[in-house]
């Protein structure tokens, strides 16, 4: 090669690479590292037993909220709320329920009492200091769906108002009539599941319904998770306060366990199995068990405003800054509650002090970087994710930027803390352009993108990320790896398989010897780069034909 020749390669790399770094689009290698140190440092910190489990309205709030202040502080990150602090007051209700009548089915003479948390456990969000069922009316509503773009009605003309509503988890399992044995992905998604078939639908329809109450049948696979985590449900529980006093809720939303269902349908001359089977049909209709339910509870209500913290960066170009692009992750977790082998203190370590973690490290490597965004980036750590994500709820309802020029949420839920992987899952796969960002940078890494394995778990629909696609904003939500490097087959499937039996939402759940953040590393890098390079693009990310965000989206939008 000729010196001439060399000398203008030269100059064609350098205008490149200027170029690059003009459209801020920088490689992935030149992003500033992440630091697992200070990773691994903010995490034992948040997860540490001075913190008390993080639950909201207890010192533990006030530990947290502090720290992660502080840290943006020290980060030279400005006060994200426009009242010049870093906090948004979310107004919470807490509800602790305590049975005054155990729940009782009841047929003429018949009398069937459950056990508190053996068998049933049972609340309301309304802010009464008393609330029960009166012989109330069983009816078995079969998945308790109403959704008239499948033109489906488990409810069909029938009035259930002043009834108790006993349900099933999940999305009717419609099967495919091309594929004998396979579910329709043209309806509920086939495996995935869909809003519907969460379980904070089931209560919503049967208040609009005017149902006394609602009763889930849980059942694990269904679910997702044991028994054991619905029992926490029967502890304080928290909700928005509206002002109705969420009298528009039903009076008691409940669980109860599946060995109690099968007996209550046995009670009413009913089989289960046969009626769960009918409710996989269009043509099901609501079936009267001819039993019912009583309960009392007697409840302790606290008011309290808990807080989102909110930092800010400002974006570098005047003519864009008021467009945003918003990190979220939770930092609450359970508290202090039900000991489990003498530990009373549910840590929430992986859940989510890692996440919370995370979003500090996240902050701190776009203050390092080499071009400043050109948008307005968000740091949002929110309150009370475990109380059905009231804190990003009342953000995306009261929020601080426009929802209308965010363009996107990218949201931190547990990081994955057992070592590298080939892959990333990211829930929700194929939802939006999001995930064109990611599949690059993920073959920048070297790495791929894998759906979600256990799309019937419905977990797009269980974090805070939902708050922003419920009102439109794309969002982009991404899970471990399955492909660990080093390790044998179905590794990832067991070190899952034990957190979720032995760890997940129990004061076990803590920063162990063990814990290999290298991958976490990687995967907090790769979410850095969605997040800038979305925050230097040209083009929004949209939601992609056909996902149930879209007309949101574009109704907001004007399209």
């Amino acid at each position: 090669m000729t010196r001439a020749s060399l000398t203008l390669l030269l100059a064609v790399v350098v205008t490149a690479a200027a170029g690059a770094q003009k459209s801020g689009h920088i490689p992935l290698t030149e992003l500033p590292d992440i630091d697992q140190k200070l990773l691994l440092e903010h995490t034992r910190t948040l997860a540490s037993d001075q913190f008390e489990g993080r639950l909201p309205g207890t010192p533990g709030e006030d530990y947290s909220v502090t720290y992660l202040v502080e840290q943006f502080k020290k980060l030279g990150l400005a006060a994200g709320n426009t009242n010049g602090t870093f906090i948004q007051n979310v107004p919470l209700v807490g509800i602790t329920p305590q049975p005054t009548v155990a729940l009782t089915f009841a047929q003429d003479a018949r009398r069937e009492t459950l056990a508190w948390r053996d068998d049933y456990v049972a609340w309301t969000s309304r802010m009464v200091e008393q609330t029960a069922l009166e012989a109330s009316e069983l009816v078995f509503v079969g998945y308790g769906v109403a959704a008239p773009e499948f033109k489906w009605d488990d409810y069909k003309d029938v009035d259930v108002s002043g009834k108790t509503l006993v349900v099933l988890v999940g999305d009717p399992p419609v099967r495919d009539p091309a594929r004998p044995g396979q579910l329709d992905p043209r309806t509920f998604g086939g495996r995935a599941m869909t809003y519907y078939g969460r379980w904070p639908y089931k209560y919503e329809v049967g208040a609009a319904k005017k149902a006394a109450g609602v009763l889930i049948v849980h059942e694990t696979e269904s679910a997702g998770y044991p028994w054991g985590v619905v029992q926490g449900f029967g502890d304080e529980r928290f909700s928005l306060r509206a002002p109705d006093r969420n009298m528009s809720r039903v009076a008691v939303e409940g669980w109860m366990t599946l060995e109690r269902a099968r007996q209550l349908f046995g009670m009413a001359g009913k089989s289960f199995d046969a009626l769960k089977k009918a409710a996989a049909r269009r043509d099901f209709r609501p079936v009267a068990l001819g039993v019912t339910a009583s309960v009392g509870l007697r409840n302790r209500l606290r008011t309290l405003d808990s807080r989102n913290v909110v930092a800010k960066l400002e974006g570098a170009d005047p003519d864009l800054r008021d467009e945003y692009v918003v990190y979220t992750s939770h930092w609450d977790h359970l508290g202090v509650g039900a000991p489990v082998d003498g530990d009373r203190i549910y840590n929430g370590a992986a859940d989510n002090a890692s996440g919370a973690a995370g979003l500090l490290e996240i902050a701190r490597v776009f203050t390092k970087m080499p071009v400043p965004p050109k948008r307005t980036v968000i740091f949002l750590s929110v309150t009370a994710e475990e109380q059905l994500f009231l804190g990003s709820q009342y953000y995306a309802e009261h929020p601080i930027y426009p929802l209308e020029k965010t363009l996107a949420n990218v949201n931190l839920d547990g990081l994955n803390v057992n070592g590298r992987t080939k892959d990333l899952t990211v829930i929700g796969l194929g939802y939006s352009d999001l995930d064109d960002y990611a599949r690059e940078a993920a073959a920048e890494q070297g790495r791929v993108l894998q759906p979600d394995a256990e799309p019937e778990k419905g977990y797009y629909y269980r974090s805070d990320h939902l708050s922003f696609a419920k009102q439109g904003v794309p969002a982009f939500y991404p899970d471990d790896g399955t492909d660990f490097i080093g390790k044998p087959a179905g590794y990832a499937q067991k070190v899952r398989d034990e957190y979720i039996a032995n760890r997940y939402h129990k004061p076990q759940d803590e920063v162990l010897p063990t814990w290999d953040l290298s991958g976490a590393a990687e995967d907090l890098a790769l979410v850095v780069a969605v997040g800038y390079r979305v925050a230097q693009a040209e083009k929004w990310p949209e939601w992609r034909p056909g996902t149930e965000f879209k007309a949101v989206r574009d109704g907001k939008l004007g399209k």
